[in-house]
């Protein structure tokens, strides 16, 4: 008897396991569809705030359909986020028209450049007399871009291209499809997950979704606020103290906020190429004598470096920290391991997959000492 328990006790670990590998190899064959949903949950969460906005106006004693303020998010989300991006654009074409500029100012040295192209040519012709008495590195650079960007490339990159047009419309027209419905039903999400799942662990699996509900979204909606505040305090020191001009402040504020969003990296990488693009919007519009590069340099150092004390020590506690619940040094400790695994792309997801596996420790395995001890003061960990 003993061993035929032991033998159900197998098949069942089996069962388990085959039944585990079929989901995965269903989520990883529908991966894209899954990444649909998931932006599409994550839009919801930033709605989410907006909705209770709209929810609260009542006129004539009744509130507002909510398929309507749905709509209303939505379009509200989709116009912040093109109205951000377009300021990438003036700033692209400034630099475009800088290094134009630069150029062709360096025209008049084209006669050194010829000089030192017939020195090489002379010197590869003594030393290579089987490349022949007409040999010239301008033809053999036009022979090798001929070979390489050949008709076929060009047709394959312009094939590419036009496919990830395609690709990219069908994912804006899913996610804002799916996101529509998530937002007119804040349950929807929770429901689909919950049918998924036995019922005796139904009402606690609902619970957890609320749970990483409400927190992601205090933490992507801390998110936006912190790319707002860092944008906005790059944009005063690069607008009143560097003197870049509008334009070029607000398009180089926003990219360095922007890429703020990247944990720990993204202040470094947003302030070494704040410089980069001030230097080089400056040089282009200013004489060579009417700017110490030096000091130029120091002072757009010093902006971004003060922006950064402020987020350091203003949005990130707020965010990081009190969005998520979590110990400051437990949230780096995840960072340095999601670098490690994903790279940037890792550091970027690192918190909000953190929060879903932090929520489901508390609410299904809170009894394990070692959860216990990491997340002592949880507000969210399973009731009895």
């Amino acid at each position: 008897m003993e061993k035929e328990r032991s033998v159900d006790k197998l098949s069942r670990y089996i069962m388990y396991i085959a039944a585990a590998a079929a989901i995965i190899a269903v989520c990883w064959y529908f991966r894209s569809v899954i990444v649909y949903v998931i932006a599409a949950a994550v839009v919801a969460l930033i709605g989410r705030p907006i909705m209770r906005f709209f929810d609260k106006i009542q006129i004539k004693g009744k509130s507002i359909p909510r398929w309507i303020t749905a709509i209303i998010t939505l379009i509200f989300i989709l116009l912040i986020i093109m109205a951000l991006v377009t300021q990438i654009i003036p700033v692209v074409s400034s630099i475009v028209e800088n290094l134009s500029a630069i150029f062709q100012s360096a025209e008049g040295s084209s006669s050194a450049i010829d000089g030192l192209l017939e020195k090489i040519n002379t010197w590869v012709i003594a030393t290579f007399p089987s490349a022949g008495t007409d040999f010239t590195i301008q033809a053999a650079l036009e022979d090798i871009i001929k070979d390489t960007f050949d008709i076929s490339s060009v047709t394959s990159v312009v094939g590419s291209v036009a496919s990830a047009i395609g690709t990219l419309g069908i994912a804006l027209f899913s996610i804002i499809f799916i996101g529509f419905f998530f937002l007119k039903d804040e349950d929807l999400f929770r429901k689909i997950v919950a049918s998924m799942v036995p019922d005796k662990h139904e009402n606690n699996v609902i619970e957890a979704i609320g749970d990483v509900e409400y927190l992601l979204s205090r933490y992507f909606v801390g998110i936006f606020l912190e790319v707002l505040g860092v944008a906005i305090c790059n944009f005063i020191g690069l607008a009143f103290v560097a003197k870049l001009g509008t334009t070029a402040a607000v398009g180089v504020a926003f990219m360095t906020g922007l890429l703020n969003i990247i944990p720990y990296a993204g202040p470094w990488i947003g302030g070494a190429l704040g410089t980069v693009l001030g230097l080089a919007l400056k040089y282009g519009t200013s004489a060579t004598g009417d700017i110490n590069l030096l000091t130029f340099t120091i002072t757009l150092i010093a902006i971004f470096a003060f922006t950064q004390v402020i987020d350091n020590y203003v949005f990130q506690p707020l965010i990081y920290s009190t969005s998520i619940k979590a110990h400051p040094l437990e949230i780096f400790i995840v960072m340095l391991m999601a670098g490690h695994i994903g790279g940037i792309l890792g550091m970027i997801v690192a918190i909000p997959a953190y929060t879903v596996v932090r929520v489901i420790a508390c609410r299904f395995f809170y009894d394990v000492k070692v959860i216990r001890r990491l997340i002592p003061d949880s507000d969210f960990q399973k009731k009895e």
